[in-house]
């Protein structure tokens, strides 16, 4: 008789799902099908947040002003990602990065594309630290994150 392994479980987990996007998201993805970055400002502590959220995490006020934001921005940090996990948008390597976008007050996640990967020890010198990039659109949008292929190097 063989022994059950307690520290390892298998089995396959599926979670479809679909969620309203809201009101203020929804506008946000509207905007980057035309190409616009929307952001929304707090009217309290006066932060300009992107992607645009509804209340300000801070001060956990509504926000009450929008703004468009320039598609260009300073790299404040990022990693590159060089294995295979599920779900994963495109395969590896890539780079996913942190741009603080011209009047931003938050960084926005997103891909860094316009490098080239093939030596990692290069890299950083590619991306030297606040470069700045610049939005590189999908030419078909469809109003989701991805309208953005990347951010390149300006």
């Amino acid at each position: 008789m063989t022994e059950e392994r307690l520290d390892i479980v298998e089995g396959v987990i599926s979670l479809p799902y679909r969620w309203s996007t809201g009101a203020v998201a929804a506008r946000f993805l509207e905007g980057l099908r035309e190409k616009k970055i929307l952001a929304t400002r707090c009217l309290e502590c006066r932060r300009v947040l992107v992607p645009a959220r509804p209340f300000c995490p801070r001060c956990f006020v509504d926000t009450g002003e929008w703004l468009e934001l320039p598609d260009r921005g300073k790299l404040r940090t990022y990693t590159v990602v060089n294995y295979s996990y599920e779900g994963q948008l495109l395969p590896p390597p890539h780079i996913i990065g942190i741009i603080e976008l011209e009047g931003a007050d938050v960084g926005l996640v997103h891909f860094v594309g316009g490098v080239d990967l093939s030596d990692f020890d290069k890299v950083a010198e590619q991306l030297p630290a606040d470069v700045t990039v610049r939005a590189v659109w999908r030419k078909e949008r469809a109003g989701r994150i991805t309208d953005i292929e990347h951010f390149t190097p300006a």
